[in-house]
């Protein structure tokens, strides 16, 4: 349950840092770019990926090249979504995309699903639909209002996709340390091309900043990677407890340190959000709480 609650706090930590960003004068796509090859190098050392047998990754290299542009690319939009509408809207968003990975098990990978799924499909896409919207007051603010909605919907996509592309990834039998870690670095290099070509002057504090999230980022990972370990006869534990600490943890962090506000939707939004979250893993969850403490 420790690995669990570690993971749950660098997850949150990734969204305050990126939330703090805005006031200090980083350059979201140089601190992601740097985060990158840190992450890299601390998978290198912590989870020890075995390369040896490199020529197998070549047969998915489409795979590799999708995870190589999306996780940035999330990573990106999740910055840009917080500075529009903030880190409790955003992280909820962004825990409500594991629902399009379970849609695609049934639409792509012909997998069953159960009522408890379907319903928490449905609560889900209620959700999402409540975090979406955005009441202004005022229809000089339109605009603003669409960007906002396009923010928080780009992160759903991006989070959702990359989901999938894992799981394809795990299904063509691809080990999950050597795929991440090659992924990191198509990222980074993706990410300095795209600097490089835009001539962007680099900054220190962006540089530091994305030292710090690498470490988080891959922080993240490994406490989650331990919690599963740990609590291997509970996954369904593990995956509700990450999501729903994650949304409850950063809706407290928003509300009390920087002031968010929300409205009535939105809040009905974040309930159908953990709802969803309860049906979907509602198997053995309630009996893996007892068992994780």
């Amino acid at each position: 349950m420790y690995f669990l609650i570690i993971s749950i706090i660098c997850s949150v930590s990734v969204s305050i840092l990126l939330k703090l960003s805005q006031r200090n004068g980083v350059e979201i796509p140089q601190a992601v770019a740097v985060s990158y090859p840190v992450a890299a190098v601390c998978n290198w050392i912590f989870l020890q990926p075995k390369l040896l047998n490199w020529q197998i990754h070549t047969y998915h290299w489409i795979l590799f090249l999708a995870l190589g542009l999306g996780l940035p690319a999330g990573f990106i939009v999740i910055g840009k979504a917080i500075e529009q509408v903030g880190m409790i809207k955003t992280d909820a968003a962004q825990r409500l995309s594991l629902f399009l990975p379970i849609l695609a098990s049934y639409l792509i990978f012909h997998e069953q699903l159960s009522a408890n799924k379907i319903v928490g499909i449905a609560l889900a896409l209620m959700a999402l639909l409540g975090l979406l919207y955005k009441d202004d007051g005022s229809k000089g603010k339109s605009a603003s209002a669409a960007k906002s909605v396009g923010c928080l919907f780009g992160v759903w996509l991006c989070c959702g996709l990359v989901d999938i592309v894992f799981k394809q990834m795990a299904k063509a039998g691809q080990e999950f340390a050597p795929t991440l870690f090659v992924a990191f670095i198509l990222a980074a290099i993706f990410l300095m091309i795209y600097l490089c070509m835009r001539k962007t002057r680099w900054n220190a504090a962006s540089i530091l900043s994305g030292l710090m999230l690498g470490g988080l980022n891959f922080g993240n990972i490994l406490f989650y990677i331990k919690a599963h370990q740990h609590m291997q006869n509970n996954p369904s534990l593990v995956f509700a407890g990450m999501n729903l600490g994650v949304i409850i943890l950063a809706t407290l962090v928003g509300s009390v340190l920087f002031k968010e506000k929300i409205n009535g939707f939105n809040a009905a939004g974040i309930v159908l959000a953990i709802a969803a979250i309860c049906f979907l893993f509602y198997g053995s969850m309630l009996h893996g709480i007892i068992e994780g403490f």
